[in-house]
């Protein structure tokens, strides 16, 4: 009785037995045998790992044109044939680790699989004896059955031993899912989403993966020919049916696709020789896989790509504000919209539930965006979460920018506990409630009245109200009456992040001191102010403005830059103490009288 025994597909004739010099121990040599196989090269090379154009549509999927309000996922299901060693699950962890180099290495995708309906535990194997054929399969039916609880519903009751261990593999955060004998207890299940129906699919295997994005199935040799489906099955030990106890695939690298055993290299030849002449009973098969992968595989990318027609740009970024991503479509785009805004709601859940699009410019005083909601649902009220600050923001009525969070911790990280905070434009308060974290004493001022609003909600929200006063003006209005108060001399640091027209208000600056003697002593501010250039040299075209805002050419001035914001339009920020001649300095007002 040959004791190792290899199964080899595809084709294989019976193996020759050989005695090893080593061991003198017989065992299959894996380099006798004589297919004269047809190799399958590829005469264009294509890239290595999956794609969506060397994958091939399953039969049962006819590819239909594009739509370009619906999309059909079904269009992006892919098939790969693979090769694949099939073994004991007991030896598969240490053959995994010999074998590594040359398997399956593609992205999100286990190089180890199990093989449907064999899912049993090796120590209960032995339990059921040697029978044969059906005679096995129906034992391993019946116990997969009683241990996973499904014979409760035809009248045969787990044992109290195997029904122990079934109700404690089902505790878990939401508690026992099912007692027996009492009542349910546990929450409700979630709603999870409904799976699609699978029937003609013509894939009925298990999906497997994090989100069910993949399935593997072995091709039988009967698909092909019912004639080679056992050659050997007259040896007692060979045979599909003969495998006892569960076992699990070894996808081999795609480039091993189709070959035989001549074609493997020598080093998985060597391997496998190795392991069998180590055990009497350790057996293996070289099979034939189908890896289906479905649309949820696929990067947003990659669905872009193949969707968009040919020459247009994939969009690649978005800006995430809370639940809703915010969009901003070129006129290439605008066609296809919907199906970018779909696949970009699929590849983002559950954190995304809404995809908007910037349809126009802001031009109006309160800066806020025309938003066209294209996807989910249409609420544009959020949280957003920065610095460990909540802020609560409506898109539809004031005016947000994550893009903004490094520049204001940037600008957080030069103010003290000692400073007094000026916000002439704070919007809903990201810098504004920020720094009350940090400074004595903020003032924080816009002229968008919902804007206030979420700002004095968000106050309360993170429990601030004591350190913060709310303004509703314009802004030069508020430089104004906050210096011609009482808390001028107190005022340290004045941001103005409004880059469009942030600069035009500095002469509201001019004069501010001009009621107090010109030696008495007096605290200059820093002041923050934001703006855009489209200027060959940006820093100085910026640096221009300020100085014919101020009236004043001797400023000097700190200048960055914020980022890029469109093709050869610069934000900046430019810091700079007040001069002392402008806190001074008569008003036209003043000449007049």
């Amino acid at each position: 009785m040959l004791a190792n025994q290899l199964f080899l597909k595809p084709y294989l004739p019976f193996p020759k037995l050989t005695i090893s010099p080593l061991t003198n121990k017989p065992f299959i040599s894996l380099t006798t045998f004589s297919l004269n196989p047809t190799p399958h090269y590829s005469t264009t090379p294509l890239p290595y790992g999956p794609s969506l154009q060397k994958g091939t549509l399953p039969p049962h999927f006819p590819q239909q044109p594009l739509n370009d309000v619906v999309l059909n996922e079904e269009s992006f299901t892919r098939v790969f044939n693979l090769s694949a060693i099939r073994v004991p699950s007991s030896d598969c962890s240490s053959l995994e680790s010999r074998l590594r180099g040359h398997l399956l290495n593609w992205p999100r995708i286990r190089n180890v699989a199990r093989v449907h309906g064999d899912e049993i535990d090796p120590d209960i194997a032995p339990l059921l004896g040697h029978k044969d054929g059906d005679e096995v399969q129906n034992d391993l039916v019946s116990l997969q059955r009683r241990i996973h609880g499904k014979s409760d519903s035809d009248g045969d009751v787990l044992s109290p031993v195997l029904y122990r261990e079934k109700l404690a593999k089902t505790f878990n955060t939401r508690g026992f899912v099912k007692f027996r004998n009492l009542a349910k207890i546990s929450r409700p299940n979630r709603n999870n989403k409904n799976k699609k129906d699978e029937k003609g699919s013509g894939i009925d295997k298990k999906r497997v993966g994090k989100k069910g994005f993949t399935a593997i199935e072995v091709i039988d040799d009967d698909e092909e020919d019912e004639n080679l489906g056992n050659l050997v099955e007259g040896e007692e030990g060979f045979g599909r049916k003969k495998w006892k106890g569960s076992t699990r695939l070894l996808l081999l690298d795609e480039q091993y696709s189709g070959r035989c055993v001549e074609e493997l290299p020598e080093a998985v030849k060597a391997v496998l020789k190795e392991y069998a002449e180590k055990s009497m009973t350790l057996t293996f098969e070289l099979v034939r896989c189908r890896l289906t992968l479905f649309y949820d595989y696929w990067q947003m990318n990659e669905i872009l790509e193949a969707l968009l027609p040919e020459g247009v740009v994939v969009p690649s970024g978005f800006e995430i504000v809370g639940h809703i991503a915010r969009l901003n479509l070129r006129d290439e785009h605008l066609p296809h919209k919907k199906l970018i805004a779909k696949v970009v709601l699929d590849k983002n859940k559950p954190k995304i539930q809404t995809v908007v699009n910037k349809i126009d410019s802001i031009h109006n005083e309160y800066r806020t965006m025309q938003l066209e909601v294209l996807a989910g649902n249409h609420s544009l009220v959020t949280t957003v979460i920065e610095n460990g600050i909540r802020f609560q923001v409506d898109l539809a009525t004031v005016y947000w920018n994550s893009r903004l969070a490094t520049e204001r911790q940037k600008l957080l990280s030069s103010f003290t506990r000692d400073d007094v905070v000026c916000d002439v434009f704070s919007g809903v308060g990201p810098l504004a409630i920020s720094a009350a974290r940090i400074v004595r004493r903020v003032f924080a001022n816009d002229l968008n009245p919902y804007a206030v609003e979420y700002l004095e909600r968000n106050i309360v929200l993170n429990k601030l109200d004591r350190k913060i006063k709310v303004f509703n003006m314009d802004g030069r209005r508020f430089i104004e009456a906050m210096y011609a108060s009482d808390k001028a001399h107190s005022i340290t640091q004045v941001v103005m992040n409004l880059p469009n027209d942030a600069a035009e208000f500095l002469d509201a600056f001019r004069g501010i001191y001009k009621d107090k003697p010109r030696d008495e002593e007096c605290t200059l501010p820093m002041i923050h102010v934001y703006g855009f250039s489209k200027a060959t040299d940006p820093e100085f075209d910026f640096h221009e403005r300020i100085r014919i805002a101020l009236l004043e050419v001797a400023v000097n001035v700190e200048m960055r830059r914020v980022r890029l914001v469109a093709p050869g339009k610069w934000m900046l920020c430019a810091s700079f103490i007040l001069p002392k001649s402008v806190a001074f300095a008569k008003t036209d007002d003043d000449n007049y009288k």
